[in-house]
């Protein structure tokens, strides 16, 4: 059996429509504004996203497709409890441990990547006699060798990026949300972060996931939103979003 069948079988739940059990974080009318400045006197207010609202199911991966500027990257921010959205609400489950994992990263720059692997694990709710021993494991999986005791701004992006992911795919996490970390560093990296992704998804892990990669998304997903801006184009599978991504023009927003 394949890998792509493989994944079909496991996320079978699919095929019946969304479950029928609570989600784990629901999007409620969920609108995100930015004051802009309107020339040397005056702002104005810039809608990324407008009266957003969503489902998000344990054990399902949800893709997130759309042009950039769309608010994609935005709305991570959001599920993630960085940023406050400006009107409607996340609501989370009880518990639920949520983690972004971007190039930025929030990490310290002036701190070596142990020390940012430790403390971002301990603040997703890891004890620090948990994290310490987790951190061989990260460093062998980012394949950052010496580094891995360096200063962070002396990564470059990918090596950024591998640490994020590394750290976060190490750490218990509830819901792995994912801007375009598995499309940066070489191409054994990012083969080896599917891979290990894709046998986490397995195991009922809860994945949002940014990409342009549509192989990536057909391989990952159980089903996608297409944001176009203010608001949300159309849901449903990967092939039916997909399409309608690629031919704005031929189908009227639902």
């Amino acid at each position: 059996m394949t890998d792509r069948a493989m994944h079909k079988v496991n996320r079978n739940w699919q095929s019946g429509g969304l479950p029928t059990s609570d989600p784990v974080l629901e999007v409620k009318d969920l609108s995100i504004k930015y004051k802009t400045r309107a020339g040397l006197l005056g702002r104005s207010e810039h809608t990324v996203l407008e009266n957003v609202s969503f489902k998000l199911y344990e054990g399902e991966t949800l893709g997130i497709v759309g042009r950039n500027g769309c608010g994609k990257s935005s709305l991570l921010r959001v599920l993630a409890g960085v940023i406050n959205p400006t009107d409607g609400e996340v609501i989370v489950a009880p518990g639920l441990h949520r983690a972004l994992l971007t190039i930025g990263l929030g990490f310290k720059p002036d701190l070596t990547g142990r020390d940012n692997a430790l403390l971002s694990m301990m603040l997703q709710g890891t004890s620090k006699a948990a994290a310490w021993a987790q951190l061989d494991d990260i460093n062998e999986f980012a394949e950052l060798g010496e580094f891995f005791d360096q200063p962070l701004k002396t990564y470059s992006a990918g090596m950024r990026a591998r640490l994020g992911f590394s750290t976060a795919f190490k750490t218990k996490i509830d819901v792995m949300l994912i801007d375009e970390a598995l499309s940066v560093g070489d191409v054994a990296f990012r083969r080896k972060a599917e891979a290990a992704l894709t046998e986490r998804i397995r195991g009922r892990q809860t994945v949002v996931l940014v990409s342009h990669n549509v192989e990536q998304l057909k391989k990952l997903c159980t089903r996608a939103l297409l944001l176009e801006t203010p608001s949300i184009r159309c849901e449903g599978d990967i092939d039916t979003v997909w399409e309608k991504y690629c031919n704005p023009v031929s189908f009227p927003v639902n």
